[in-house]
């Protein structure tokens, strides 16, 4: 059970989403280095609409909990093996809801936190199903290290994110550099999905992404939100 502090109040909220989706290629700057992250269906042209895919409940851990590499990709001899960090702000949906207006959509977001959207780029350039399996191993999606309720975090397309790996600031931007802004988000997605309480968008992340490896420590901070810090660890094989 994964609970986080929700900022000014002296409860927290337990996080047990029904679904997470995610966003893909919401930054231009993302997009522009997309070749260089080499997955399948990442291109450089700018999307029409939001590009979505699940990540599912199993990810969620905390700050400081370790993100895991697992020990079974060993056996696929990969040449160049790869798991990156994603910093991105995500929310929290606060109701039942399905066809918001861009409008409304603040309305229905109970609060803000701080997302890692780890991903395993060779599973995920290489599974025909697409991106689900390589964003869906378990720990790739730490969250934390509060909730920050939507009446106090003010404009949540003005927030300064920045990701540090070791120390060195490796992504640094600001949501208002989203291609599709929150509301729009939220409202696309509705359109498709009935969002219940719970439920977790993350809205996609800046340029700058890289490899993890064993023994690193990354951080994703976003501003009026804070740190949010997971050491990296490869699954012992006996362990398994």
């Amino acid at each position: 059970m994964l609970s986080l502090p929700i900022v000014n109040t002296d409860s927290t909220y337990e996080i047990r989403p029904s679904k997470i989706i995610a966003l893909g290629q919401n930054y231009l700057d993302h997009i522009a280095e997309s070749l260089s992250v080499k997955v399948q269906g990442l291109t450089t042209d700018k999307p029409s609409e939001p590009v979505l895919f699940p990540k599912t409940p199993n990810v969620l851990i905390g700050n400081g909990e370790a993100i895991v590499i697992p020990a079974f990709l060993d056996d696929y001899h990969f040449e160049d093996p790869r798991v990156d960090y994603e910093a991105e702000l995500a929310f929290v949906v606060l109701d039942e809801c399905k066809n918001v207006r861009p409008e409304d959509a603040y309305t229905h977001i109970f609060a803000f936190t701080c997302m890692n959207d780890v991903s395993q780029r060779n599973v995920q350039n290489g599974d025909r199903s697409g991106w689900f399996r390589g964003k869906s191993f378990d720990t790739f999606g730490p969250v934390g290290p509060v909730l920050v309720r939507m009446e106090d975090i003010g404009d949540p397309q003005d927030l300064r994110i920045e990701c540090r790996l070791n120390g060195t600031t490796v992504q640094s931007s600001n949501t208002g550099h989203m291609i599709f802004d929150i509301k729009e988000t939220f409202a696309f997605i509705s359109r498709n999905f009935t969002l219940l309480p719970g439920d977790i968008v993350t809205t996609g992340t800046p340029s700058g992404v890289g490899r993890l490896r064993h023994g690193d420590v990354i951080e994703v901070e976003i501003e009026k939100i804070g740190v949010l810090s997971n050491p990296v660890v490869e699954e012992n094989q006996s362990e398994q």
